[in-house]
This record gives structure tokens, sequence and C-alpha cells, in this order.
């Protein structure tokens, strides 16, 4: 497994399209959320160019894995689309605030993963995400995650701890979640 970050421009073109292929595979047609999509590819108001995507890739070159990085002090997701969630919370702006998004896992060569949140590769890119996002100067990450994202975070070691109660979101159970950069495990 290879992981690699950077903005769009950074990335190889033939990277960031495979990267908008696979959201739309995971976040469209496997877990069926009403997002932006286009020619098979999911991209939406917040994949600028100052965005952040950690991408891993089997050893074919095929992504299996995604995450988007942003700065809270800039539009963002959860402070845009699903300011609910922080249960009256005033969404962060700072620019040691970062968010994680769109974080997936799911390696469709490999028929014995079960999930994208049970497998091996789910916690190397989040630990990857982490000390990206870190390098950048974020001390803590929001994120605004599906529920299986919190039981790899504990079952992981992450520092983590909601936002706010889980809620019900165009028919998705989905909460908004602190990542504590204070230690990284494994």
């Amino acid at each position: 497994m290879q992981i690699t970050s950077g903005t769009c421009d950074r990335l190889p073109e033939i990277l960031f399209t495979r990267i908008s292929t696979y959201r739309h595979k995971v976040f469209v047609q496997m877990l069926g959320w009403e997002l932006q999509s286009s020619n098979g590819m999911e991209l939406d108001q917040f994949d600028r160019p100052d965005t952040i995507y950690v991408v891993a890739q089997n050893d074919a070159g095929q992504v299996t894995g995604c995450a988007r990085l942003l700065p809270t002090d800039r539009p963002y997701l959860l402070g845009e689309v699903f300011p609910q969630l922080l249960n009256g919370m005033k969404p962060p702006s700072s620019p040691d605030i970062w968010e994680l998004s769109r974080f997936a896992a799911v390696d469709f060569d490999d028929q014995a993963v079960s999930g994208q949140f049970s497998s091996p590769i789910a916690v190397e890119l989040l630990r990857k995400a982490l000390a990206c996002a870190t390098s950048h100067g974020a001390k803590r990450l929001i994120t605004v995650s599906p529920l299986g994202v919190e039981r790899l975070l504990r079952k992981s070691g992450f520092h983590a701890h909601r936002a706010g109660p889980p809620m019900v979101i165009d028919g998705h159970p989905v909460f908004a979640c602190w990542i504590e950069i204070d230690h990284l495990p494994g």
C-alpha cells in the first residue's frame, strides 16, 4: 500500500481523477448518499485548489482509501452544510483546527474486506491523514462522519470524542467528532 498526499495541482491528474471516481463509487453508489456527481466522479464546493487529499493506493495503483483535509478558517463541509451536528455550538473557525471529510477505506479489489471502517487500510490512512494535517499546522481535527468512524477511532486508540449527538440526515446516521492530535496510535 502506498499513501500519497497533496493538493489537486500537486497530485498527478490521473490520480485526482481516480480519487473523484472512487468517492463516487463509495459515497454515491455504495452508501447511497445524494451528492453532486458528474460522469461518475464526486466533487463538491469544498474541493478547491487549497484542499489537501490523502489517498491510499494498492500495488496496481487503484485507490483503496481517501481523505480530504480543510482548515476551518475557510469554508468546510461541517461548518457550511451540517452545523446542526454541533448541538448548538458555533462551528470552529481557526487555522489550527482542520476538518477531515470524505474519509473512506474500501479496497474494491479485495473481496475479504467487509466494510469501509474495518480494514487495516482505514487505520493507516487515518494515521497518515492526521500526520498530514499536523504538518500543515493542525492541532485538532473535526469531522462529520458515519457512525462507523466512531467505532474505528475507539478501536484503534485515537483520542476522539463526539461534538454532539448523532443525527439521521437524509436517512443516514452521522455525527460530528473531535479528533485530538496529542498522540497518534501505533
